[in-house]
């Protein structure tokens, strides 16, 4: 029996002609490879005619192809108010997004429950399909046309995350994200994450967008032409409202953890060709003692971006408990009744007293991740996180 050879990169377009299709089905109703049929025509050239796409087909003479990237989606270069394909559409008077999202099983950790690296992918990624809804999409990492032909891309400068409850597994989600200005040269972005069934807000977020030039790597001034072009959407609505954002101090050599010589992967490289920003969370994290992380879970984190990661960059990871800081904290502005979730009562009544109370820490880490240079060491992320005791997450009611 005969074996028709196919390679993954050649294609060829279903002909627009009548007679064409006709002989292409005709090649195609019998066709076998490695003796087993191969697709129906007939859907092939359904899908051919309601896409506009190129769609591969098999010629069992000969292999004929075009080139790979007319089999590709075209960018939209207008404004798009509905996006079907990605459960998405233009809110808060045609500025806003919103996307419905699905926790998926590879989403979860072994808590059935969605990790902050999830979260932070699904930030990153209903912001990119904002850009993508508005018109302004380029080639380029999220960057308008304006920035790519002034050889410019986004950077991201500061973050927070703010959870109040975990979604778990099989959990729909609304998420709203929007932008506004920061400063002269920067924009702001915000998301609110909540439940599609009860309107629950499981999570908050806000950052800090600046622009660098591609090819120098520093970073810019905000083009007027780009300026015109993201202006007319940016709102006046925060997420999450700080009216004077903390400083992160820096950690030395003598943090009480450290994990050295972190190395990145091919796959943790993004777009732009630097470590994507939710690989630097998960090096934080690393840190921090299992026995800590197996009981609590993250409910704020705070990050202060200094320096791009490349892929022969070696890295460190350094780590701090703050306890002390925290508990005065907590102490004052939830005026001795509570402290981050946790209540003074239980340790007052079994005769602990107060101090039984205050050691239920730590509860706040300060992160710094750096590269391991031969002379000196340089910053890349400035981070500080704040945990919460480890709630036992509920499945849905039957």
């Amino acid at each position: 029996m005969a074996s028709v050879s196919c390679h993954p990169a050649f294609y060829t377009r279903c002909s627009t002609n009548k007679k064409g299709q006709e002989k292409n089905k005709q090649k195609l109703n019998c066709v076998k490879i490695n003796g087993k049929k191969s697709f129906s025509p007939s859907k092939v050239d359904l899908l051919s005619q309601n896409s506009g796409l190129a769609i591969p087909s098999v010629d069992a003479e000969a292999n004929v192809y075009i080139a790979k990237e007319q089999f590709r989606q075209n960018i939209p270069t207008k404004k798009q108010l509905v996006d079907p394909f990605r459960q998405g559409f233009i809110t808060d008077e045609g500025v806003g997004y919103r996307q419905t999202v699905v926790i998926r099983s590879y989403e979860v950790g072994p808590d059935k429950t969605a990790t902050i690296e999830t979260i932070l992918n699904l930030l990153q990624e209903t912001a990119l399909n904002h850009v993508w809804m508005s018109g302004l999409l380029g080639d380029g990492f999220g960057a308008t046309h304006g920035m790519m032909k002034n050889n410019l891309i986004w950077v991201v400068s500061r973050m927070q995350v703010q959870v109040d409850h975990y979604p778990i597994w099989g959990e729909v989600m609304e998420i709203d994200t929007w932008v506004g200005a920061s400063g002269k040269n920067g924009m702001r972005r915000d998301w609110l994450l909540r439940s599609q069934a009860t309107g629950l807000v499981f999570a908050r977020a806000t950052s800090t967008w600046v622009m660098m030039n591609q090819q120098t790597r520093r970073l810019s001034k905000m083009p007027d032409e780009v300026r015109a072009e993201i202006s007319p959407w940016f709102i006046e609505k925060q997420a999450i409202k700080e009216e004077c954002p903390e400083k992160i101090d820096k950690l030395d050599d003598k943090a009480r953890y450290v994990n050295s010589d972190l190395k990145p992967n091919r796959s943790d490289l993004d777009m732009n060709h630097h470590v994507n920003n939710v690989k630097y969370v998960r090096w934080m994290l690393e840190a921090i003692p299992d026995e800590f992380l197996e009981n609590h879970q993250l409910s704020n984190i705070i990050l202060e971006y200094r320096r791009e990661c490349g892929s022969s960059d070696v890295v460190q990871s350094l780590c701090e408990p703050q306890q002390v800081e925290l508990i005065k904290a907590g102490i004052q502005q939830n005026n001795y009744n509570c402290l981050n979730g946790y209540s003074f009562s239980s340790g007052i009544l079994e005769g602990n007293g107060l101090l039984e109370s205050l050691n239920l820490g730590p509860f706040s880490y300060t992160h710094l991740l750096q590269i391991k240079g031969n002379s000196k060491n340089y910053e890349i992320v400035r981070g500080k996180t704040i945990w919460k005791k480890k709630l036992i997450a509920t499945p849905f009611p039957t």
